[in-house]
């Protein structure tokens, strides 16, 4: 049990000048009800889980009872969104409480998400609906179920209000949790202004607070630019490898942390097809899945941009610094990325015909249309021979018989690895999920709550999304794809 209901809060990005932000409260909600709160997440972050469901914590999570020390800001940025420059944009519907520090000794942000309008609003009201928020959890916690670094879900609440967007619609909340929220647009907010006071303060506390260990270096800012770039390689990769598609991957949306923030109009692939695109504004397919490293290595050329004032004292210097630091974005990505798939398939050690399998594989995925995460998780089952003619996920999905050609010359190369089946298909089922947060399934879950104030969908789709690599049975439906009238082929942002 936790001696107190909330951990100390100590709010170091609120100790920077206050040009970096805006001081306010979030706005009071009418009537706030509880949906989930994340046990684990509150236990390791040293809040009471049984506090915040209680009448004074949904209070917090909704944002009408402030915690001791805390201190509510909205944090100013800019960013280039879909490739235009954007000179200020800021937390428009989100106010951040505070820091608390976990057992680890990690600081973490707590944020408040749909906790009413704010200096950077914009014209918005601040608010979320349900929907939206619902999926955040969802999807947020799945990611770090599977391990990819990401924002986490610590709480979510009803408002006992409505929002209008195209109908009225209920409101809500999420308390969202991350290392920091200090983003690309961050650092091109100072750069644009060209205020380097700024740019120093904030860099030295990024450095402080996510790469301590540059500090120590003769160029403490490259060598934080050269760690954001090597942890967004390994991000990027994650999501290439899970079939995760972001939607809005601006430079506003991309933190220094490398962790992955907002799930607007994100989504898992089902069918495989590398120009897939399910963002509703995204018509011209600028962030679709096979140009997500392409924009990663995009977004982090304007960061070195922007830090080029204060990455050395000459100018050529700086320049051929952030150059540099860039140019070794796509081995970073790619060795991140290949590593990964030599994992999903089960392979050791590295062959020179490695990468032409790997290819020829994602070609014949695309032409029969088969599921991302299926063929993967079959791929496991067959790594077994004892499991070859059935089990695993066979209910629900089969591999065509157009693979056994490729099936051949993967057998094949299984024969060259001294790793034996067992061992190897225990490896492949723990990064080869059988459960993503499919699309349709994120979608029954939101009409449910939302049309019925139904929410047991919501907390079974969670609980099944929390062990995704054991697969269940009884628990099909949670792994098949979706039948054609299911399809889910847009997905919107929440604002």
């Amino acid at each position: 049990m936790n001696p107190k209901p909330c951990p100390p809060f100590d709010n170091s990005y609120a100790r920077l000048p206050e040009r970096f932000y805006t001081r306010q409260l979030p706005e009071p909600v009418s009537t706030p009800g509880l949906i989930r709160v994340n046990h684990a997440l509150a236990d390791h972050l040293g809040f009471d889980p049984d506090w915040l469901e209680s009448e004074t914590g949904v209070e917090l999570i909704a944002g009408n009872f402030i915690p001791e020390a805390a201190d509510p800001i909205a944090a100013v940025y800019a960013g280039h969104q879909f490739g235009s420059w954007n000179p200020q944009l800021g937390d428009g519907r989100v106010i951040l409480l505070g820091e608390v520090i976990d057992g680890d000794g990690v600081r973490h942000d707590i944020q408040l998400k749909g906790s009413g309008r704010t200096a950077y609003s914009r014209g918005g009201d601040g608010r979320a609906p349900l929907g939206p928020v619902l999926r955040e959890y969802i999807v947020s916690e799945a990611m770090a179920a599977l391990g990819v670094p990401t924002t986490r879900a610590l709480a979510a609440a009803t408002t006992g209000e409505k929002v209008m967007r195209e109908d009225q619609l209920p409101g809500a909340v999420l308390t969202r949790v991350a290392q920091s929220h200090i983003r690309i647009g961050t650092i091109q907010f100072f750069a644009s202004r060209q205020d380097n006071e700024a740019l120093k303060i904030l860099v030295d506390h990024v450095i402080q607070r996510h790469y301590p260990e540059a500090a120590q270096t003769d160029n403490p800012v490259r060598t934080m630019l050269d760690g954001v770039v090597a942890r967004q390689a390994c991000l990027i990769a994650q999501w290439q490898l899970l079939g995760f598609i972001h939607g809005v991957m601006n430079t506003d949306n991309m933190l220094l942390s490398g962790e992955t923030i907002d799930y607007g109009p994100c989504a898992f692939m089902d069918t495989f097809d590398a120009a897939t695109v399910f963002s509703s504004i995204d018509q011209g397919g600028r962030y679709a899945y096979r140009n997500q490293p392409h924009i990663a290595h995009w977004n982090l050329s304007m960061l070195a941009q922007a830090l080029l004032p204060i990455l050395d004292d000459d100018q050529g210097k700086a320049i051929a610094a952030g150059q540099a630091a860039i140019d070794a974005f796509p081995d970073l990505y790619t060795a991140a990325y290949q590593d990964g798939m030599r994992r999903k398939l089960g392979l050791t050690g590295v062959h020179a015909d490695d990468e032409v399998l790997i290819q020829d594989l994602l070609r014949l995925m695309q032409e029969e249309k088969t599921d991302f995460t299926l063929t993967f998780r079959r791929l496991s089952d067959l790594a077994d021979p004892e499991k070859a003619s059935g089990g695993g996920v066979s209910p629900v999905f089969e591999l065509p018989e157009t693979f056994a050609p490729w099936l051949s010359r993967w057998r094949q190369r299984l024969c060259s690895d001294a790793q034996d089946d067992r061992a190897r298909q225990t490896g492949m089922y723990a990064v080869n999920p059988a459960y993503i947060a499919r699309n349709h399934l994120v979608e029954e879950t939101i009409e449910a709550a939302v049309k019925q104030q139904d929410f047991r969908p919501f907390h079974t789709l969670v609980d099944v999304l929390a062990q995704p690599y054991e697969f269940v049975d009884g628990k099909n439906r949670y792994a098949s794809p979706p039948r054609p009238e299911q399809v889910v082929k847009q997905t919107f942002c929440g604002t």
